[in-house]
């Protein structure tokens, strides 16, 4: 079988990564390369991989540990999609909590898939916001831990991506881009929007041109690690909702717009909420990155009896306070109608990481 170009997109929730990818993805098979995706998460029933998948992209989901903790999970899906989608290029989204890239992943994979796989450069994701927060020596409204997995990040990347870079002007882009060189001096700086397009295809284009993968490798504290996580809960959810002529877009809207003002007036930091309301062939996709001023939505879902809803959350609290405070929420809202329909439901606190691999010296 031929090689497969493979590049792995990290980056802390929120920075964008799954809709940036999809976008990849898109501009990748307009030129006639067949594409595939793979997802990764603590638990199941990710709003990312439904996503990708209404978009008639072939993904494989590895659940229930990050890519570095279940590095035969991570190859057996590359060679799921190398497969059966005759793949020219894989894209992969590791757990956006995860760091230490360069050592368990990038490196293994050097040492023993270098004969199936051309490895990309590793590219870390950044939302601009919070990359100003860390490079003023701040902690991006986040636990100290979970910040230090955020620098972690930054300090092992071969490309730091400054994504959503349209929501600053020309001149706050320009002096981001020249703090964060400074700041990551071993590291290219680029600058990507998913929603203009910009520096995406000079990204792609590095992407699949360099071979200088996993050029550095990072001290990391694992006990710093291990709690940067475990601040976080995480709930991942699928439920069926019924209700009359339902408009389940200003739903949807009303849904997270109620959780964020509930995380902000328990003053609970939001890593990362996600849901998609699917009604048939249509949906809408909901994020929310930090306070309740970061929610956005696209999409439709229309109006009808019946959605399917899927929710991913991961918020600075205990995983059953997390529960409490989503049901809840979704039980106000579903007032008057039938009860919501629990597909799956699962939250949790990570674990403890554990490497399958950790090498200490670059490949």
């Amino acid at each position: 079988m031929k090689t497969t170009k493979l590049i792995i997109a990290g980056g802390f929730l929120g920075a964008g990564k799954t809709t940036l990818l999809w976008e990849t993805a898109q501009r990748l098979m307009k030129q006639g390369l067949r594409v595939g995706l793979i997802t990764n998460d603590q638990a199941p029933e990710l709003v990312d991989s439904e996503l990708l998948s209404l978009n008639n992209l072939q993904v494989a989901e590895v659940s229930g540990s990050c890519f570095c903790c279940n590095f035969n999970g991570f190859t057996q899906a590359i060679q799921k999609i190398r497969t059966e989608a005759v793949a020219d290029v894989i894209i992969a989204e590791p757990v956006g909590s995860c760091a230490d890239l360069s050592a368990t992943i990038m490196q293994p994979l050097k040492q023993f898939w270098n004969s199936e796989l051309q490895i990309a450069p590793l590219s870390v994701l950044a939302d601009p916001a919070r990359l100003d927060s860390i490079l003023e020596g701040e902690n991006a409204g986040l636990h100290p831990d979970a910040a230090y997995i955020y620098r972690k990040q930054l300090e092992e990347s071969d490309i730091i991506l400054i994504n959503k870079s349209d929501l600053l002007n020309e001149e706050q882009l320009e002096s981001l881009k020249q703090r964060t060189a400074r700041a990551f001096p071993s590291a290219t700086v680029l600058a990507v929007s998913a929603v203009t397009g910009m520096g995406i295809d000079e990204w792609l284009s590095q992407a699949t041109a360099r071979s200088d993968a996993g050029k550095r490798l990072v001290e990391m504290d694992y006990d710093l690690y291990a709690n940067g996580e475990a601040v976080l809960g995480w709930l991942n959810g699928t439920v069926r909702l019924h209700g009359e002529n339902m408009d389940w877009n200003n739903f949807a809207h009303t849904f997270l717009s109620n959780l964020a003002a509930r995380f902000d007036e328990e003053n609970l930091p939001v890593g990362h909420v996600k849901i998609i309301a699917e009604n048939g062939m249509n949906f809408i996709v909901g994020n929310l990155t930090g306070t309740r001023d970061t929610l956005s939505t696209r999409g439709s879902a229309g109006k009808g009896e019946e959605i399917k809803l899927i929710i991913n959350a991961r918020v600075e609290t205990s995983p059953e306070h997390l529960d409490l405070i989503v049901r809840q929420e979704l039980d106000a809202l579903c007032a008057g109608n039938q009860a919501p329909e629990v597909l799956a439901w699962r939250y949790l606190q990570p674990g403890r990481p554990q490497p399958t691999y950790r090498f200490t010296e670059v490949v």
